[in-house]
């Protein structure tokens, strides 16, 4: 569905502000936990990264550590980086862990509730694999955005099975200019979502790039709507389907 990762999904941005949240083990791998104040009001949302939701939404968030303790931005000066041998062992290490670290969380957090889920850039096709495989969770956002949300998705298959095997909800937060997933795949997505009559939505924000959910710049007005605009769409893309 989308093109190889980009250059612009290895260039970090910082972020200001203070972590509410906390680590924790879940399944072995390590899990950022952001709870709200009343937790008998909250729903669990599983993110694919270290989301910046405010937790006034009243979900809890979970952001497992993708990258095992190796983060791009802490290798990439080392001597001798392999930034190919890099991303082959985070995808290996997200395949293996990402559905029975799924499975430990409805366990620990319990079987009744609403589990949604979000993956940006890497994350991405991993949400997909998560809205096929036996109803974890009810909806999704590719961020690029699904219920599932995707947000500046990657490297899915050419063949669009993803689409095809995917059960739940999706919202789509896309960039105008996005070399993974440029215009002309994104309305073949499209087309095919519609043929097969699923239940979607597109976010397409003009004047920002690959990446802009995450890493965008907070002093240029355009990238910052377009950033909040993104987290207010997968907020309400939630709630709409676990009310």
């Amino acid at each position: 569905m989308a093109s190889q990762l980009s250059e612009h999904c290895f260039t970090a941005v910082s972020h200001s502000g203070t972590p509410v949240g906390h680590q924790e083990e879940i399944a072995n791998v390590q899990t950022y936990v952001s709870e709200p104040t009343n937790a008998s009001e909250s729903k669990n949302y599983n993110s694919r990264m270290i989301s910046q939701f405010d937790l006034s939404t009243g979900f809890t968030v979970l952001g497992l550590d993708y990258f095992f303790g190796e983060p791009m931005h802490e290798c990439m000066n080392r001597p001798g980086f392999d930034r190919l041998a890099w991303i082959e062992k985070a995808f290996s290490n997200a395949n293996t862990h990402i559905c029975p670290w799924a499975d430990a969380v409805v366990k620990k957090y319990g079987p009744g509730l609403k589990y949604c889920a979000v993956g940006f850039c890497f994350g991405g096709p991993h949400v997909l694999n998560l809205a096929k495989s036996g109803g974890l969770i009810v909806c999704g956002a590719h961020i690029l955005a699904l219920c599932r949300a995707i947000a500046h998705p990657a490297t899915p298959s050419e063949d669009l099975t993803e689409i095809d095997e995917c059960t739940v909800p999706m919202l789509f937060s896309c960039a105008e200019t996005d070399q993974t997933f440029p215009r002309e795949t994104r309305r073949k997505v499209e087309d095919r979502l519609v043929e097969q009559k699923k239940t979607y939505h597109f976010q397409i924000f003009s004047g920002v790039k690959h990446g802009f959910a995450v890493r965008c710049d907070p002093n240029v007005e355009n990238e910052r709507w377009a950033k909040e605009e993104c987290q207010r769409g997968m907020v309400a893309w939630f709630k709409r389907f676990t009310a």
